[in-house]
């Protein structure tokens, strides 16, 4: 099997076209489950509008509430809502591999296994690590079934800058979940 991997000088929102594109190829390849993290609904209502004339299972997933002040999403309502009405679903959770561990380690110090992986991850993007993320949401909210591939789409801060395909798993089942492909992330 060949593949052609992108590779993008730098990480963030102006490589949102270009993943985009990125999965539209994959669609025609025969993949049917994208996952894309979308924090404010931009990236969301981007990959909505484009997959909407097509039969794809697209699952757009937000932060929680709280995730950067008490009690609020960063996603507007509207926007979740636009998304949805364009055929998306809109998955609004905690980041599995950071609430409680975070509070823990901010009061207590040391490190803890998720942070562990979330850092291994980063290793090879921030991307790379909110696919994992999201796809294990995606499959704890039954929103993509598991054992599947999967493309999910993550980024640098905003934006879309990272493609990768996952054989999906619910966070009980991690271990059973395997990066399978890398098909877009920056360089640095």
């Amino acid at each position: 099997m060949e593949r052609v991997v992108t590779y993008f000088d730098s990480s963030g929102e102006e490589n949102s076209g270009k993943c985009l594109e990125i999965c539209k190829k994959l669609f025609q390849e025969g993949y049917k489950h994208f996952v894309v993290a979308s924090t404010r609904g931009k990236t969301g209502l981007l990959f909505a509008e484009s997959f909407r004339s097509i039969d794809a299972n697209l699952v757009i997933v937000t932060h929680s509430a709280g995730f950067k002040e008490p009690g609020k999403l960063e996603i507007p309502a509207e926007t979740a809502e636009q998304i949805r009405s364009l055929g998306a679903k809109v998955y609004t959770g905690t980041i599995l591999t950071h609430s409680i561990e975070t509070s823990l380690m901010s009061k207590h110090q040391g490190v803890y296994p998720a942070y562990i992986v979330t850092q291994t991850l980063r290793r090879f993007s921030q991307g790379v690590k909110v696919g994992v993320e999201i796809v294990m949401e995606a499959c704890d909210a039954g929103l993509i079934p598991e054992g599947e591939e999967v493309v999910a789409v993550g980024g640098t801060g905003w934006g879309a800058d990272t493609v990768v395909i996952i054989e999906s798993a619910a966070s009980k089942r991690f271990l059973d979940l395997k990066v399978l492909e890398i098909v877009a992330k920056p360089r640095k």
